[in-house]
């Protein structure tokens, strides 16, 4: 059985002010519950139409991308699989 994540969706940690070197400080308990420490790497996207930024921890955007090209690969395999019945089936 799976466990169920307990986190929240969408849950504000706080504010941060931006510092006279463009700098942010992530709020601590941001920090502890995320795992972000000193030398974790952070990538930032913007949102639509210049709302704001969002921050993901490098390691997560890879985990993503290597489901993704799992996934990818399963779909086309599926594709093939549904190409080839359609040529058998048509062909009878």
């Amino acid at each position: 059985m799976e466990q169920e994540d307990k986190r929240a969706v969408h849950k504000c940690f706080g504010s941060a002010v931006v510092g006279p070197r463009g700098q942010l400080v992530i709020p601590v308990e941001a920090r502890r519950e995320l795992g972000i420490g000193v030398g974790t790497k952070l990538l930032a996207f913007n949102l639509p139409q210049g709302e704001g930024l969002l921050f993901v921890k490098v390691e997560a955007v890879e985990d993503l991308i290597t489901m993704m090209s799992l996934q990818v690969k399963d779909f086309t395999k599926l594709l093939r699989e549904a190409e080839t019945a359609n040529i058998e089936h048509a062909g009878n």
